[in-house]
This record gives structure tokens, sequence and C-alpha cells, in this order.
């Protein structure tokens, strides 16, 4: 009986795994959501503003089901769009971002580029996340970064690798800073400051304005330059969420180093005297190597900003 019974546990918890697995591949890995957040970070009496937060969409071309919803967020009506990185998820990927994305054309919009934006994504056993951070392969396949970028251009949206920019979004004007991906050590804190400064000269007696950092991978480093440096909010993605999580344990690795607890959702990020929010996306898509979710849903981020009461 006891073998009998221990063949039988042993079955039973192969097709546990084997259910589990089909439905985060099949089902939830295509079951898209929009996560809403309300931030009260302007200055009362102010309007509010909505950012549509997009991040790891890793697009291949025949994903048609997620372009068609990436298409739909336009009824959102966002006053703006930040992009958080790692589109591209094939080589010949570069048409269907446009198409996914080309409806936010004339709708303001900034972007920082991940890992995934500028090498192909190669097949890796999802073990070695449990040994730290991902590495890149030694010969990685460059992908056409600047094809990605003409894609940018055209909705008119602006770069912030490693760049500073103070944009008009409806009646206000919005500093943002950027870091390229801190994951390939791209990203240059030394110039965060001297960017901003050159950003905020002439600017002591003009109305309160808003900053917003923008990072792809949100590395303890990065956080901690946006925050110091003025960031009231940080929007990062990067860590899918985990992508499988374990329910009531939740995210089992970021691939970087941010506390699992902070793999995804709004959070409060402190430095020193300084604190900012921060928004981590659990991203839209997955690697075409490893396409499964668990308790990780495929997001996009609405933030509704609205007037603080002082």
């Amino acid at each position: 009986m006891t073998g009998r019974h221990g063949i039988a546990v042993a079955a039973g918890a192969a097709a546990l795994a084997g259910g589990m697995l089909a439905y985060g591949a099949l089902v939830e890995r295509n079951a898209f959501t929009v996560r809403r957040e309300t931030v009260a970070l302007l200055p009362p009496g102010s309007p509010s503003l909505r950012i549509l937060h997009l991040s790891d969409l890793h697009l291949a071309p025949w994903q048609e089901h997620r372009i068609d919803w990436l298409r739909s967020l336009a009824e959102l009506e966002p006053d703006l769009v930040v992009d958080t990185g790692d589109n591209l998820g094939h080589r010949d990927a570069v048409p269907a971002v446009g198409r996914a994305l080309e409806v936010f054309a004339g709708v303001p919009g900034v972007y920082v580029h991940g890992s995934n934006d500028y090498f192909a994504p190669k097949p890796k056993s999802w073990l070695t996340y449990f040994s730290g951070p991902s590495r890149q392969h030694r010969e990685p396949e460059h992908l056409d970064t600047a094809a990605l970028e003409a894609v940018y251009e055209r909705l008119g949206w602006v770069g912030l690798n490693n760049r500073a920019a103070l944009l008009p979004v409806g009646d206000r004007l919005i500093e943002f800073v950027g870091l390229d991906d801190p994951h390939l050590r791209r990203d240059r804190l030394d110039l965060v400051p001297s960017a901003l400064e050159a950003l905020r000269e002439g600017d002591d007696e003009g109305p309160e304005t808003l900053s917003i950092g923008v990072v792809h991978a949100p590395y303890v480093r990065a956080l901690d330059s946006l925050t110091t440096n003025g960031s009231q909010l940080i929007l990062a993605g990067h860590t899918h969420g985990g992508q499988v999580c374990a329910p009531g344990v939740g995210a089992l690795v970021t691939n970087c180093d941010l506390p699992r607890s902070m793999a995804r959702g709004m959070h409060v990020w402190t430095r020193a005297q300084h604190a900012a929010y921060l928004n981590v996306s659990a991203g839209v898509g997955t690697s075409i190597y490893a396409p499964v979710r668990f308790a990780c849903p495929p997001e996009a981020v609405v933030i509704d900003l609205v007037p603080r009461i002082d």
C-alpha cells in the first residue's frame, strides 16, 4: 500500500504541476489587466493628470491578441504615456510595436530602453534566476534599436536614456529624468545632477513642477539616485512582478536587487531624507522562451495624479 500510495501522490503532484503550467501558459499569460492607482501628488486646485504606464511588451510579430489589447488602451484617454522598455521580444518585432503603439500618436510620451530593446532573447533555464540577476550572453544578437526609436519619434515621444527633459503635458510642464538600463549597467548616475541642474536653471520662481523619474530595471542604486535628485514619482518595469508567484508568498525573484515585496505595485521609496512614489509594473509580456505567468497577470497601469490636500 505504501508504494501504491507514493505513486498516487507523485502522479497527483505531476498532474497538478501540469495543470498549473497549462493555466499559466494558456490562460493567465493572456489575461491582460489594467491596474489603477490614484496618487495625490499635484498642487492643490490642479486638474488631475492621467498617466498610462506601459512596460515589458516583449512583442513578437505573431502576437496579434496582445497587439489588439494594447491598441484598446487608447480608450483610457491618457494625458501622458510612460514606456519603461523591453518592448522587443523578437528580432522582427519593430513593426509589431509600431502597430501596437500608433494609436498613441500625438499623446505626450517618454521612454527608456530595457535590455531586450538592445539584444534578442535566448533560451535559458528559469532556475538561473534564483542565483541572482540574469547575465548577458557572451555573443548576444543585436536588435535594430534605431528602428525602434524611429517608431517613438513618429509618435512624438521623447527618449530619456540618461537624459532629463522638461515637457508640456496639458497645461503644465513636467520635469522628467531617465536612466538607460541598469541591468546592462548602462545607467549613468553621474549625469543626473548636472542634467537636472541645467534643466532647473532660472526656474526658482516658477510654479511648482512635478518631477518624474523613469527607469527600466529598478535597481536600488538607480532608485536612490532618482529619489535624492528630486523625483516625486518613479516608474519602472523589468521584474514582470515575479512572473511566477506563489500564492500567499508573492514574487519569488525580481531579477535585480529590488526587494521581492516591491516586485509589483505602488510603493514609497525612501533614501535619506527623501521619498518618492514608486510604481513597478508587472509588464504586459514575457520572453517567447518562458511564456508562462502564474498568480501575476500581465498588466498596464493607469496612474491618476490628483491634487494634494495640504
